[in-house]
């Protein structure tokens, strides 16, 4: 079977999402690779197939042409259900888009997440109490649930706030993950239990689910959302009418006989676990300082722009933007095209050190820095060993 007639069988198939969601509304949508983008449902594009662009990268939800379209890479699948789950699961966040979802969590909480043994201790029990809960008798259902909230009631006593970058990621990445597992299913000739053992990896890894936390709490948003199918059916039907989250909305089926935690005691896995993480991002950072190059050192008063939360490494007081960064100095910014490792101050918006490294030796002209695609950065400029420094000024201190 031709390309083309592959993905036009899948743009037939959307409209079966329905079945998964109440009135579900399919955006745009566009499978692409190296050379061509085949375009679907596109309200003011009339071409279908064109020559591939760099708006079409990685699977996600762009707005191409003013106009929310869900993309998908053809060579990221060896297979058409991974495929068309995939294309489903953006098509979701793209209906989310149409439906005005406003419960989207602070990436900065994400990039700032605390790491105590106390909380990965009673996470990862509460993940297990949530998978059971799903997979286990339904006598042992209440019970398992019990366990689930007062477990996380007790981490939002020790955590805060932070516990809100989970229910709300939750909330808004669970029930797309729930369409790709539920069209995953539907595509697949695995019976549903090993298509929903594929997607426990996402709860049940230990050791991923405090290295990855973004992508665990996709994890624990899929699992409360099956869960919810089965305590309150109609739940989809006035979601995003609503302000709750899915948390919230499980909760209300648990009652007051909850799971009451005085102590927490760590076990050695814990402890392994905790040290796994601190090794994990301390390597990263390792590796980027050991990249060969010209490395240059801004120092002074700098406050970041725009930042990729998605692809933030944290580790105390540095953070490695391993995409992009986009700082502020003197009100004039710049754009850091390539990996770049920011020291912080009190916040993580305002930044005292920058280090990148460059392909080209740091151009000094006339008293300014000259750095190619970022700009020109006016301040001392020194060298000590094989590293380049440069000590921002303060323009607001000259006047």
């Amino acid at each position: 079977m031709k390309k083309k007639d592959t993905y036009d069988k899948l743009a037939e198939d959307i409209t079966n999402l329905s079945q998964h969601w109440p009135a579900f509304e399919a955006v745009a949508f566009a499978f692409y690779d190296q050379e061509k983008v085949y375009l679907y449902r596109h309200p003011t594009f009339t071409e279908q197939v064109f020559p591939w662009n760099e708006q079409f990268l990685g699977d996600t939800i762009i707005l191409f042409e003013d106009y929310p379209t869900a993309i998908a890479c053809v060579e990221h699948y060896d297979t058409i259900e991974g495929l068309y789950s995939i294309l489903a699961h953006e098509l979701f966040h793209g209906f989310q888009y149409v439906k005005g979802e406003k419960r989207f969590p602070d990436e900065m909480l994400g990039v700032s997440y605390l790491l105590i043994e106390e909380n990965v201790e009673l996470r990862n029990q509460e993940r297990f109490h949530l998978y059971q809960a799903l997979v286990g008798t339904e006598e042992d259902r209440i019970k398992h649930l019990q366990n689930f909230v007062g477990l996380r009631e007790k981490r939002k006593s020790l955590i805060g706030e932070y516990i809100q970058y989970e229910t709300k990621l939750e909330t808004v990445e669970g029930p797309a993950y729930y369409i790709e597992l539920k069209t995953y299913a539907e595509k697949s000739s695995l019976p549903y239990e090993k298509v929903l053992e594929k997607y426990s990896g996402y709860l049940l890894n230990k050791e991923d689910a405090s290295i990855h936390l973004r992508k665990s709490c996709c994890g624990s948003g899929l699992f409360l959302s099956l869960l919810l199918d089965e305590l309150s059916p109609e739940w989809k039907e006035s979601f995003f009418e609503s302000n709750h989250t899915l948390y919230d909305l499980l909760k209300k089926h648990v009652g007051h006989e909850i799971l009451q935690i005085e102590e927490v005691s760590i076990s050695d896995e814990t402890k392994t676990i905790v040290e796994m993480v601190k090794n994990s991002k301390e390597a990263k950072f390792k590796e980027f300082e050991a990249k060969k190059g010209y490395h240059l050192v801004l120092e002074g008063d700098m406050k970041s722009a725009l930042i990729d939360p998605m692809n933030i490494v944290k580790s105390e007081n540095k953070l490695l933007h391993k995409n992009f960064l986009k700082v502020k100095v003197n009100d004039k910014e710049y754009l850091f095209q390539q990996p770049v490792v920011a020291y912080t101050n009190e916040n993580s918006r305002g930044i005292s050190k920058l280090h990148v490294i460059l392909d080209e030796k740091p151009v000094v002209k006339d008293g300014f820095l000259l750095l190619k695609d970022v700009g020109e950065f006016e301040g001392s400029f020194y060298q000590e060993d094989t590293v380049f420094h440069l000590k921002l000024d303060d323009v607001t201190k000259k006047f």
